[in-house]
């Protein structure tokens, strides 16, 4: 069987971060999306996405496929729902479709299918960029069980402080001299080739995926997702690095979320609370308009390519886009459009050439290339994001 993700109704409560991707390839608990319903299907998945990111991730029909809402986290009953889907069947989940059977060349007409519908309390989705904080500490979770069964870590140094060891993976090529590792809230996982160092105290759920780095001293409360070949510092809660950022230094960071290849300068600090209780509003790009969350604390939301300068303040509840460069003292705006450049005591156009010379140096640390790829999701992203940037 075929199986291809597509990004469904929720894509645009995720912007940011589904403009330089797909839904399914978005990071929450140790995997992404993606990763997750592949591990599951035992096959690689292609994408329905968006017409700018298809050149990267194209879609491939076959003679039988089965189409599957990406925004869905799988379980177990879930899966097996899915492979059992035949000719002209669909899960629906509400008035949605969570997963149905096409053929090659099929002209969908749900009313000519079977349709069951989908209520698991074990399930969740990712419908709002808040879940993907909101949510992590349960993904961390699944994921862990999902990829450490019937495996054996590598085993924890004696020169590191551990609680619950059973509850903690290290894989191979990880250093972890002189921290403490505790598991009592949630599973701690330690991925292939990265390092923990000196004087860092990690509370689980935690994932490390490869390798990351956590600097020296560094205080990392539960519920923390740091991304494939990023570096972590100072003290960080309840956040989400999808990959290749960095916040290597002091500062706090708390329930956010940075996408790819974002810098946080030296003391930079999130407010996640605001001074009178209240609820948290976020900018909502389905909406265009700040939307309620329902939730106490949230920090920030940053868009791939993203950076700021040393002691940058973020409010709380503050969205940035993509490829935006903030600096300078106050408070920048709790919404600043992709492709901004400057903070609270003004705004301007952050042009493209400017923007990817960055971006090439940055991918470049990681022996990454810039493709033209890369820079045509990012020039189709600054055409649809000039509205949002009057200046």
């Amino acid at each position: 069987m075929n199986y291809i993700l597509f990004d469904g109704p929720v894509r645009d409560q995720l912007l940011p971060f589904t403009y330089t991707r797909p839904v399914a390839d978005i990071r929450i608990g140790i995997l992404t999306l993606r990763e997750k319903w592949e591990n599951y299907l035992g096959l690689t998945t292609t994408t329905v996405t968006e017409d700018h990111l298809s050149g990267r991730w194209p879609m491939v029909e076959m003679e039988e496929n089965v189409l599957i809402d990406a925004s869905f986290v799988p379980t177990a009953p879930l899966v097996a729902r899915i492979k059992a889907l035949k000719a002209n069947q669909a899960i629906f989940c509400g008035e949605e479709p969570l997963a149905f059977f096409t053929s090659e060349g099929q002209e969908v007409d749900f009313d000519t299918y079977e349709i069951t519908q989908y209520e698991d309390d074990d399930a969740f989705r990712v419908e709002h960029t808040w879940d993907i904080f909101g949510k992590n500490h349960e993904a961390i979770e699944r994921d862990y069980e999902l990829i450490t069964q019937g495996r054996n870590s590598q085993p924890i140094p004696e020169t590191t402080v551990a609680f619950y060891p059973e509850r903690i993976f290290i894989e191979e090529g990880a250093k972890l001299p002189l921290c403490s590792l505790n598991a009592e809230a949630g599973p701690i996982y330690i991925g292939k080739n990265t390092e923990i160092m000196e004087g860092s105290m990690i509370r689980g759920p935690f994932a490390l995926c490869e390798g990351s780095v956590v600097k020296m001293a560094s205080k990392i409360y539960t519920g923390c997702t740091i991304g494939p070949f990023s570096k972590i510092g100072g003290e960080v809660n309840n956040s989400v690095l999808f990959g290749y950022s960095n916040k290597g230094h002091d500062g706090f960071l708390g329930n956010s979320v940075l996408g790819e290849w974002c810098n946080l300068g030296a003391d930079t600090n999130t407010s996640n609370l605001k001074n009178n209780y209240a609820e948290v509003r976020l900018w909502d790009y389905a909406t265009e308009s700040f939307a309620k969350t329902g939730l106490q604390f949230c920090g920030l939301m940053m868009g791939d390519h993203s950076k700021c300068g040393i002691n940058t303040m973020f409010n709380t509840g503050t969205v940035v886009g993509v490829s935006a460069n903030i600096f300078g003292s106050g408070f920048p705006r709790n919404f600043i459009a992709s492709f901004s450049w400057g903070g609270s005591h003004g705004m301007t156009t952050y042009k493209t050439a400017k923007a990817f010379e960055t971006a090439k140096a940055a991918m470049a640390r990681r022996n990454v290339d810039f493709s033209e790829e890369d820079a045509k999701i990012l020039e189709y992203v600054f055409e649809e994001t000039a509205k949002y940037r009057r200046y």
